[in-house]
């Protein structure tokens, strides 16, 4: 049984890829922050009880990414087969209020581990999740030959990890591989993130519980995919005869205001009724196209995204619908019938909210 170590489990995508492993029949090692409150919901689904008899696989151990001592304790315990490095301080505008955290999460971290495998001379291979945002200010599409053009402190510190893992793995042999993934969402990502963002403001709306939704740059273009394609792609890059680095993506990039369209467009909306900008929202210098070449990874790997921008969006609002109780599983009702509910209860609000201040 082959054994897997993920920093950032209880993330999006350490969530998708512990699953995706389990059902390989790996043994999952996940390093957790210790915290007044539980944090691991992503998991609860995945989560196994040994007193009941349960066949365990998967373990959470408390961690800190930013303790050299306690990686390599964990790392000999341990004793990984395979360690995914996917824990970071991932919001790039927050980058720009909290620059030397991001620097030391998002950057150190990936040497501190790089160092812990390197002493403990273990054979385990290393994945390092970097980012299409070191791009940056490139031309689009980038691969992985394009020259980096970083414009956050996000950005600048996943730039350093890519180097630096590189780095070890020319200088000192270690199977080490940076899988440049362009955006990648679900009904998992978390709630500051644009999609996720706008698709629960759609929900909330559709519900009669939010007005308006306020956003920065619209006319931004990304290459976004489905989390869960690109958790494979992560595994797929660790099966390989020699480390390489690899762009994962769609190929196919779309603006915010097209995922606005989409996202409001799909229940019957006009975003512009509801979305304000507001300028904190913007960035002190803007990446403005990301569109990803993911040939190598097509050709290399075997891999290919199984879902595209307009299923991903509807992915993501129906899920996101579904919390806000527009669509209980199991009821007799359609999403659409609850949708169009939730809908016209709001107009009704509204048109009393109207008539009252006339």
């Amino acid at each position: 049984m082959k054994k897997a170590l993920i920093t950032g489990i209880t993330g999006q995508d350490g969530s998708y890829l512990t699953e995706f492993l389990l059902a390989k029949g790996y043994e999952v090692h996940g390093i957790i922050r210790r915290a007044s409150t539980f944090n691991s919901q992503r998991l609860d689904h995945l989560y196994r009880d040994p007193h009941n008899g349960d066949d365990v696989r998967l373990y959470l151990h408390y961690g800190d990414i930013g303790s050299s001592g306690n990686l390599s304790d964990l790392i000999r315990q341990v004793q990984p087969d395979e360690i995914y490095h996917l824990a970071a301080q991932s919001h790039v505008r927050v980058s720009f209020d909290l620059p030397d955290y991001t620097g030391d999460v998002t950057g150190l971290s990936t040497v501190r581990i790089l160092e812990a495998i390197r002493r403990a001379d273990s054979h385990a291979r290393f994945y390092q999740a970097s980012s299409s945002e070191m791009f940056g200010s490139a031309s689009p599409p980038q691969h992985e030959e394009t020259p980096f053009e970083p414009q956050s402190p996000y950005a600048a510190a996943k730039l350093y990890a890519y180097w630096v893992t590189r780095n070890y793995r020319d200088g000192y042999g270690l199977y080490a591989c940076n899988g440049i993934l362009f955006n990648h969402e679900s009904p998992r990502r978390g709630e500051t993130f644009v999609t996720r963002k706008i698709t629960r403001a759609v929900a909330a709306i559709v519900a009669g519980r939010q007005q308006h939704l306020y956003l920065g740059n619209l006319d931004a273009r990304r290459d976004w995919g489905y989390a869960p394609d690109y958790v494979e792609a992560m595994w797929l890059m660790l099966q390989q005869e020699q480390a390489e680095d690899f762009v994962i993506g769609t190929g196919e990039a779309h603006s915010v205001r097209e995922l606005l369209d989409e996202a409001f467009g799909y229940v019957g909306l006009d975003w512009n009724q509801y979305v304000r900008i507001d300028e904190k929202y913007y960035r002190p210098t803007e990446v403005d196209y990301l569109l990803a070449d993911p040939q190598k990874a097509f050709a290399r790997l075997k891999w290919q995204p199984r879902v595209h921008f307009r299923e991903l969006v509807r992915i993501m609002v129906d899920a996101d619908l579904e919390l806000a109780g527009l669509a209980a599983p199991g009821e007799g009702r359609s999403i659409l019938e609850e949708r169009y509910d939730g809908w016209h209860r709001w107009q009704d609000q509204v048109a009393s909210m109207e008539k009252g201040t006339r």
